[in-house]
């Protein structure tokens, strides 16, 4: 196991050109995380000085590779501007993680904020349990709204895995312009996720203040619309469980309304019911249930009870499909490259009342 004592004695080798200091003296080691065999930390300068901090964000790496044990290592550079400073003309930009996104050691108490600028709704996509295929509806179901004319974008809010880049088929950092983050736009859809700040292989090593901050700055600094051009719905893409990303985003903004995504069997609808209890108990309107892999292999009908039973609305059933999984592999959603197709036409059904539950 790497010690925590180790990762500092070699960031304070490698010298903040400014200060003349080692990193870690000079205050620039931001949120640094040792697990086992593995650490990682956000250096912060300010936005003026990013190009020059490049080598030593390489260098940091380098440092940090030498400790024996140490297999894997993430240095994510963030720049910020100071006031009173303002981008140099014709300087590109890129989007970087914050340091609000990795400063898990001061979790801040909640505070209750608007909606993101220039989005008309937020629609969160849940489940209680992994593995019921809630990125696939998620990116379907935003496909589908944006083929009834809506204006749509749509967040990965899984940190910890993040699977929107493959199955939207993007990739690379989005741009960083007048203090916003540019989202990437595929198949009609303005994409953000945690995927595009970091690399396909980084794992995630961050605790949960430390995701909430990520959520956080994706979900408010992107600019998902304009005042001239608004977002019609932003579709959130929750990760499974009911924990610190979902009371973050539940803090964050309002949300309008939530789709729970289950398989028939009990056990993924005993989970299914957890997330419903949690959006009722902030008074977010479940809009309804999706019953996912339905068909003779995991068994049918069972989400169609579930809602009856919870007096919600049941939003349509999706076949156990290998088009489905061919097509969120590919980075080609069927729903938008097959828009005649059988998924695309249970897809419709699905939007049509989702868009009547938000009322657009």
């Amino acid at each position: 196991m790497v010690e925590r004592s180790a990762v500092i004695a070699a960031l304070d080798t490698v010298i903040d050109p400014v200060s003349g200091q080692g990193l870690v003296a000079a205050g620039l080691v931001q949120g640094l995380v040792v697990a086992d065999d593995r650490a990682g930390f956000a250096l912060e300068v300010d936005r003026s000085q990013a190009a020059a901090y490049a080598p030593v964000r390489d260098a940091a790496e380098a440092a940090l590779k030498t400790i024996p044990g140490m297999a894997r290592v993430s240095v994510i550079l963030t720049a910020e501007a100071r006031p009173g400073l303002s981008k140099p003309a014709g300087a590109p930009r890129t989007a970087s993680l914050s340091k609000a996104a990795v400063d898990q050691g001061r979790a801040k108490a909640p505070v209750a904020t608007d909606r993101p600028a220039h989005v008309r709704r937020v629609l969160a996509v849940a489940s209680g349990k992994g593995g019921v295929g809630k990125s696939t509806v998620a990116v379907n179901l935003a496909a589908a709204l944006a083929a009834r004319g809506l204006s749509v974008g749509i967040l990965d809010a899984d940190v910890y895995g993040p699977s929107l880049p493959t199955m939207l088929g993007i990739s690379g950092q989005p741009a960083y312009e007048d203090g916003a983050i540019v989202p990437h736009v595929a198949h009609g859809l303005k994409a953000m996720s945690v995927g595009l700040l970091t690399k396909m292989d980084d794992a995630m090593i961050w605790r949960g203040p430390m995701a909430s901050q990520a959520i956080t700055q994706m979900l408010t600094q992107t600019r998902w619309g304009t005042a001239e051009a608004p977002l019609d719905v932003l579709v959130v893409d929750l990760p499974p469980g009911t924990g610190d990303v979902q009371l973050t985003l539940i803090q964050k903004t309002p949300l309008d309304g939530a789709v729970i995504v289950s398989t028939p069997q009990e056990v993924a609808l005993a989970d299914a019911r957890r997330a419903h209890t949690l959006f009722q108990r902030v008074n977010v309107p479940t809009l309804g249930l999706i019953e996912n892999m339905s068909g003779p292999v995991f068994g049918q009908g069972g989400a169609t009870a579930e809602a009856e039973r919870l007096s919600i609305l049941f939003l349509g059933d999706l076949p156990l499909d290998a088009a489905l999984r061919e097509g969120g592999d590919a980075g080609r959603p069927p729903v938008a490259v097959d828009p005649n197709g059988d998924i695309a036409a249970r897809f419709a059904t699905v939007a049509e009342r989702v868009i009547s539950g938000l009322n657009l």
